[in-house]
């Protein structure tokens, strides 16, 4: 079990990057959370199999097609902050 916080940062708002991080995070059994940050980051929170995290992580450096990422920083000292964007888990 790994839980990190990730900050993505670059045109990541406005384009489905915090739907589209919902739903690769929830598909591969990911639970945690997701929101917009006033900055324009989009900041999120993973729990789950350390292989699926880091494939979430992964994945984080390109997004959706329309997102341009910039930069993703990874804190495996996960924020307790509370949203209402919570992802459950599918798989």
């Amino acid at each position: 079990m790994r839980t990190v916080t990730i900050t993505v940062s670059g045109r990541v708002q406005g384009v489905g990057y915090r739907y589209a991080l919902q739903q690769e995070a929830s598909s591969r059994g990911v639970a945690g959370w997701v929101r917009n940050r006033r900055d324009g980051r989009v900041e999120a929170r993973l729990a789950g199999d350390a292989d699926a995290v880091e494939d979430v992580i992964a994945w984080a450096h390109d997004g959706p097609p329309a997102a341009q990422v910039d930069d993703v920083d990874v804190l495996d000292e996960a924020s307790e902050l509370s949203t209402g964007f919570e992802i459950r888990p599918t798989a």
